[in-house]
């Protein structure tokens, strides 16, 4: 009998059946299916799940569950459901997921650069008015956290010619790239900060600490970009400093609420463009080869991949 691996999305997630078909296919020694297709008995045989952003409480479905491998990034949510359970989870890193995400920070970097929402705006009022331009070399780049995915964002933004620096907890960075760390730290990067990008894991340390009174530090007319998590930015002090015309635009790709409601006020400001999530899409076929390595490595020598810190939160 092959091993049953269940995978677990959202309710209503669209593309279940793309990873399903797609993990079948590297674990063909396995029988990969959608946990909702299990009988009582064969839930009670899994012990490890595939995940993509479940409901946490349906994972107390499988009474033998000994991890979770994610094949996203972020897990936050599975971390905040499931404390009194202690379930060991595996997040995903690609290193493609990394070159996406970089792509993604350099694209809309050179959106807000560029003055690319200015320029939107004078189209629509007709207006025939050049905008003075600033060298890369000028520009002031301030990254907030320095994990494999602000790392490469890091690294292709100086390779654009852009000024760079980074903040993270331990202080390191990508070799030849300040990184600040420490609340005295962070301070100092947002004061010399013309475009601040948010690649922050959400932890309850980092849960709103993008408020009114960092974003006022920011030097006058700079811009957010958040491909984070909705929750480390105050969203009601975002609103505030952005009316007031300190901040002159924000990149917004994730939300607390998701998918953003339509009465939300970001929909329709003028200085806030509104992204679905989209900054770095998991790529189905390279994360599948990442979770089928190390399903494979498990089933054979019981080795875990390396967990995420509970405490921490990544």
């Amino acid at each position: 009998m092959s091993t049953i691996i269940p995978f677990i999305a959202a309710p209503g997630y669209r593309f279940t059946t793309q990873w399903v078909e797609v993990l079948q296919q590297v674990l063909p020694e396995c029988t990969v299916v959608p946990v909702e297709f299990l009988s009582t008995e064969q839930r009670a045989l899994v012990q490890v799940a595939v995940v993509a952003n479940p409901d946490p409480q349906t994972l107390r479905l499988l009474p033998n569950l000994k991890w979770v491998h994610s094949v996203w990034a972020g897990v936050e949510r599975l971390l905040s459901h499931l404390q009194d359970w202690q379930l060991p989870v595996v997040r995903l890193k690609d290193p493609e997921l990394a070159r996406t995400m970089a792509e993604a920070v350099l694209a809309w970097s050179m959106y807000l650069h560029r003055d690319m929402p200015a320029y939107r705006q004078l189209q629509t009022e007709r207006r025939w008015q050049p905008l003075d331009y600033i060298p890369a070399r000028a520009r002031r780049i301030g990254v907030l956290g320095a994990g494999a995915l602000g790392g490469a964002a890091m690294k292709l933004l100086q390779q654009t010619g852009f000024q760079v620096a980074g903040w993270s907890r331990s202080g390191n960075g990508p070799e030849g790239i300040s990184c600040f760390s420490g609340e005295q730290g962070l301070q100092e990067l947002v004061t010399q900060t013309d475009i601040l990008v948010l690649l922050l894991p959400l932890t309850p340390q980092t849960r709103g600490l993008v408020n009114a009174a960092l974003l006022k530090k920011l030097p006058a007319g700079a811009a957010l970009i958040n491909f984070a998590r909705g929750d480390i930015v105050n969203d009601a002090d975002l609103r505030t400093v952005i009316d007031s015309g300190h901040l002159r635009h924000a990149v917004l790709d994730v939300f607390s609420q998701e998918p953003l409601p339509p009465q939300s006020w970001h929909w329709s400001h003028p200085s806030v463009t509104v992204l679905p999530h989209i900054s770095a899409p998991t790529s189905r076929d390279t994360a599948a080869q990442i979770v089928a390595e190390n399903l494979r490595r498990w089933l054979a020598s019981g080795v875990m991949p390396e967990t995420v810190d509970l405490q921490q939160g990544y």
